[in-house]
């Protein structure tokens, strides 16, 4: 399920909303270069970054708009391979309505939880609440819905769980509060979404 062997066009046929999504953010990350930095406090701010502070809290708007927002070039990299390869096959499973609820749902809820349990000032972005809600929707379907998910992609969805669980730990400067919240709206969502499901012949 997770090798892609598509050409381009096949792949943006196939999986139309995760191409668009990629796209979105390649173009903020290149818009925000022209503009100043990606890396700049100021830039971020300006092309809709998570922000807070004790007792300061961020427009609504940019708990979706921090989702198309990446901090540096290997940010956007790692973020954009990670829906290139991982997911794309989701938007085939749950259909393209489900799919970008889904996604968006992960992604509010990754910045909701970042803005509610960050302790002192800080600057959010990036796609990953999102993923990680991906992440949480493959770990559901392999528990809960076993018609969609083969052996063999149950335990690479496993193995990635925990993977990205280490990482989220173990790496400096990532947003655990984000990931955590990702991965719990889309526990929740995937719970909600999955008995619309039929199952794929």
């Amino acid at each position: 399920m997770f090798v892609r062997r598509e050409s381009l066009k096949q792949y943006v046929r196939l999986y139309p909303i995760t191409t668009a999504l990629i796209v979105i953010q390649l173009v903020v990350w290149l818009a925000m270069e022209v503009y100043g930095s990606s890396k700049s406090n100021a830039t971020l701010l300006e092309f809709g970054a998570m922000y807070g502070a004790p007792g300061v809290q961020p427009e609504l708007w940019r708990y979706v708009t921090a989702m198309f927002v990446h901090i540096g070039f290997e940010h956007l990299l790692f973020n954009s391979f990670a829906m290139y390869v991982f997911a794309a096959p989701l938007e085939r499973l749950l259909g393209t309505w489900r799919y970008t609820l889904l996604y968006v749902i992960g992604g509010i809820a990754g910045n909701i939880a970042s803005a509610w349990l960050q302790s002192g000032p800080y600057i959010g972005a990036g796609a990953s609440g999102a993923i990680y809600g991906v992440y949480a929707s493959y770990l559901f379907l392999s528990v809960f819905r076993k018609d969609l998910i083969d052996y063999q992609t149950k335990q690479t969805v496993r193995t990635i769980v925990i993977v990205g669980l280490v990482y989220s730990i173990v790496i400096p400067q990532v947003d655990l509060y984000a990931h955590a919240g990702g991965f719990v709206g889309g526990l929740a969502a995937t719970a909600l979404l999955a008995i619309t499901v039929s199952v794929r012949r």
